[in-house]
């Protein structure tokens, strides 16, 4: 980031290329809509190209990038007039489920069974309360600790934490059959 910052446009390509689908994900796996998705990622990035030359290391640009996208949710969450679940669009549904199934060199009963489970995770993420929802997704999707997932939603550690505890369990209960 401090060579994008200091004129390197090949480090943006970099920074993109490294991290664009983690963000991505994190903000399709809260928004639940592809175009939405799109829409804020894209948001995020040109937030990280209009603050390069304000850029400090505090934290790891991971942190940095994933609290700009927070911000971005947030903001999109606030205004959006309704929020559209995962059973209103299948296309989006299967899409989503897609990107967890196992690989292709499995057999056609692994790869349904991979399916099954991937839409079962998917369905319990989206049943989690937002914060918790929001904290897993952070760890799973942007691979943030406890405190860098603190310091991107603006809470302390200890609340994260309880956020992440709270989210595992819920998914374990919700997941058992498949254990």
């Amino acid at each position: 980031m401090l060579l994008y910052a200091g004129g390197d446009l090949g480090a943006f390509d970099t920074l993109y290329a490294r991290h664009e689908l983690a963000v991505w994900r994190f903000v399709f796996r809260s928004v639940k809509v592809q175009a939405v998705a799109d829409d804020l990622l894209q948001d995020v990035w040109f937030a990280v190209a209009r603050n390069a030359r304000s850029y400090e290391v505090k934290a790891k640009f991971r942190t940095w990038l994933f609290t700009l996208a927070h911000h971005r949710l947030v903001d999109h969450l606030r205004t959006a007039k309704h929020h559209t679940s995962l059973d209103a669009s299948d296309d989006d549904a299967r899409r989503l489920a897609d990107t967890l199934v196992a690989d292709s060199g499995f057999g056609p009963v692994r790869q349904l069974q991979s399916r099954q489970q991937a839409t079962a995770l998917i369905a319990a993420v989206e049943q989690l309360p937002l914060e918790q929802r929001e904290a897993f997704l952070l760890q799973a999707e942007g691979d943030l600790s406890v405190q860098e997932i603190a310091e991107a939603t603006g809470v302390n550690f200890e609340t994260a934490k309880s956020r992440l505890r709270y989210a595992r369990a819920s998914l374990r209960q919700h997941l058992k059959e498949f254990v």
